[in-house]
């Protein structure tokens, strides 16, 4: 199963993107609106320069206290963005988010950004592949 088959499951109505020197407060209010983990930061909002998380934002405020609300959202993102495109196959992708312990990743084709999957996107499109294929098994060994 290939990513697209996740974006074609999901609303359409974009990424939610933010500037990378929109301060870290307005990123969080952001997030608490959409109620939503993770923006993805883009000057743009089409090429994914980076990426801020709940957990980027909280980590910072037990370091350094809430002075870190003033400062822009690019001091605080990953700026090493894991990616895919739409073509890519859910395990790998799964594998990656596994590996790298991230639960947000932008997908991107031509530079663009198309989509954001997440950790649990991934899962239930793996859960209904197990059940369509233990509904097969069950349909032949029953003779169906």
């Amino acid at each position: 199963m290939l990513i697209q088959a996740i974006l074609k499951s999901k609303s359409s109505a974009g990424v939610v993107t933010i500037a990378p020197d929109a301060c870290i407060a307005d990123a969080a209010a952001l997030l608490a609106e959409k109620r939503i983990g993770t923006v993805v930061v883009s000057s743009d909002g089409e090429a994914a320069e980076g990426i801020l998380s709940e957990r980027d934002i909280v980590r910072e405020l037990a370091k350094s206290g809430g002075g870190c609300l003033d400062q822009s959202v690019d001091n605080y993102m990953t700026k090493k963005l894991v990616t895919c495109t739409s073509e890519t196959r859910i395990e790998e992708v799964l594998q990656q988010m596994t590996d790298g312990r991230f639960r947000h990743m932008p997908v991107v084709e031509n530079d663009k950004l198309i989509g954001i999957v997440t950790l649990g996107d991934v899962v239930k499109a793996q859960l209904a592949r197990v059940a369509m294929e233990k509904d097969a098994l069950e349909g032949m060994i029953m003779g169906h």
